[in-house]
């Protein structure tokens, strides 16, 4: 699957945990749309089912243990993204990481626009890459604690489920990053940290139980 990304604002090489999952809310918004307008995303998103697993001795298809979704009515029936966020719980947060580690790799593609001249990704001294995509990176993953949501302790009314593109930043496993220089006249306080991104995403299942599946019957990891 592939899509776009944007951003527009400061990016700090040292940001703190509030900077941070500012970041995380602007991208949770144009992944919920993702979610609710894909149309393998949104069949995971809308259609209320119930999951289970297979007997642990089943010994015919498709085998012992294995996570399913069945599209069903009920109570006790609920989208499989539901699932999937009671599985990420951080407090009063339910994450939705659209590439699992155990699932599926991505790969990103970077316009990076900002007030200096092209270049310099890349630091000269060690070759560090520039503080501000690490910040990036940080923005793109699910938090995993507490101290990593800064002063933002619960979830806006429309974060819950709160939707993020990676599970862990290990999940990439291929960059290129094109920088130039940026013309709009910058920001008031924000003269060097303000950026333009547009972030090219290729996600790449690894696992026969990832994401896209019927969804009559999903086998699905949790």
């Amino acid at each position: 699957m592939e899509f776009r990304l944007v951003y527009g604002g400061p990016l700090s090489s040292s940001p703190d945990a509030t900077e941070k999952h500012a970041l995380r809310k602007y991208f949770h918004k144009q992944l919920k749309e993702l979610w609710h307008k894909h149309p393998l995303l949104r069949q995971q998103a809308e259609i209320p089912g119930l999951y289970s697993k297979t007997p642990d001795n089943l010994v015919s298809y498709p085998g012992p243990g294995v996570p399913q979704f069945h599209a069903a009515t009920g109570p006790n029936a609920k989208p499989y993204v539901e699932y999937l966020a009671d599985n990420y719980r951080l407090g009063d947060y339910r994450f939705v990481p659209l590439v699992q580690e155990k699932h599926a790799v991505c790969s990103l593609d970077i316009l990076f626009l900002r007030h200096e001249a092209p270049g310099h990704i890349v630091k000269r001294n060690g070759g560090d890459i520039d503080g501000r995509m690490v910040t990036l990176f940080d923005g793109l993953r699910r938090a995993d604690k507490m101290e990593e949501v800064g002063k933002f302790i619960a979830p806006d009314a429309d974060e819950n489920p709160f939707f993020c593109l990676l599970e862990d930043d290990r999940s990439i496993t291929d960059l290129h990053v094109t920088t130039d220089r940026l013309l709009l006249s910058p920001k008031p306080g924000h003269e060097i940290n303000n950026v333009h991104l547009i972030i090219h995403v290729t996600t790449e299942s690894i696992s026969p139980e990832a994401l896209f599946a019927d969804v009559h019957m999903l086998r699905l990891g949790l």
